[in-house]
């Protein structure tokens, strides 16, 4: 199957034409190591989650990485705790042992006592006993544990929300002394941190209180025109066609800015509409 230029959804190496990603995600590895807790928000169509998917495959040699989406989680979740509770927790062992099958087994034995608790269903079970867990979780693991999440605008009108990330960042700031996670990526459309959240007014001091622990994430996630040209380039090899990659990546920079959906638009339009045209006489 040929490659295409993707403008709907994640794009993948192996289907897609893709920008070379190494360079940014190489700066985005260096907040990892540093251990920083950092928000990435941008528009829709701006390849965080692309991006999001190429650093946790980037991060597995060297950390247990879990890559969660709150879009996936109903209404019904973010409506009390204990379900809340029990759903991320449900999240978190599959797609733990799903990006780290071969575990030892003393932390085999901290992922299925978090597993056990979601079969069971046991009513105590909530935030406290959850980041009790997954703590034991981190302190098991032979590398460190990053826990990533997508979509978290999604659920931020919710009160059981923000208690979560009351907890993440109690948890994140005793590290050193009790385990936890090494770092924390959020993802979203919107700065989470200035959300207008439906709480009542006694708790509105609490929405930035989360937030005094995050690193600033400066990390430019459009396409420069050098990025431009290695997708240009496995195009041209690909396709097997002559062009003047740098004259054609610059054409696009200028007319795009390097937002990431317009640029491959314009390459899927070029593709699929102006190619074929030429090719049929047109």
């Amino acid at each position: 199957m040929k490659k295409v230029f993707n403008t709907t959804g994640i794009c993948v190496p192996q289907r897609h034409y893709m920008v070379h990603l190494q360079n940014r995600l190489e700066k985005i590895k260096k907040l990892v190591d540093e251990g920083k807790y950092f928000s990435v928000h941008k528009a829709r169509q701006y390849g965080k989650t692309t991006t999001l998917m190429a650093l946790g495959k980037y991060l597995q040699k060297e950390y247990h990485v879990v890559s969660m989406d709150f879009q996936t989680f109903g209404n019904a979740e973010f409506q009390t705790e204990h379900r809340f509770s029990l759903s991320f927790a449900g999240s978190f062992v599959r797609l733990f042992l799903k990006n780290s099958p071969q575990i030892s087994d003393r932390l085999q034995t901290a992922v299925d006592a978090l597993a056990k608790n979601v079969c069971q269903m046991q009513e105590h079970f909530a935030l406290k006993m959850l980041f009790e867990q997954l703590g034991e979780i981190c302190e098991a693991s032979d590398q460190p544990v990053v826990l990533m999440i997508d979509e978290v605008d999604s659920a931020a009108n919710h009160q059981v929300f923000i208690d979560f990330l009351a907890q993440l960042r109690a948890q994140y700031l005793n590290r050193y002394e009790q385990a936890g996670f090494w770092s924390v990526i959020l993802a979203g459309v919107y700065d989470i941190r200035h959300l207008r959240h439906k709480l009542r007014p006694d708790e509105e001091h609490r929405m930035n209180s989360p937030w005094n622990i995050a690193a600033e994430f400066k990390i430019d996630l459009s396409f420069s025109q050098s990025e431009i040209e290695t997708m240009l380039q496995e195009y041209a090899k690909e396709q097997q066609v002559q062009m003047d990659i740098q004259a054609v990546a610059e054409l696009l920079w200028d007319y795009t800015a390097g937002y990431p959906f317009l640029v491959s638009k314009l390459c899927q339009l070029m593709d699929e509409d102006v190619s074929a045209g030429i090719a049929c006489g047109s």
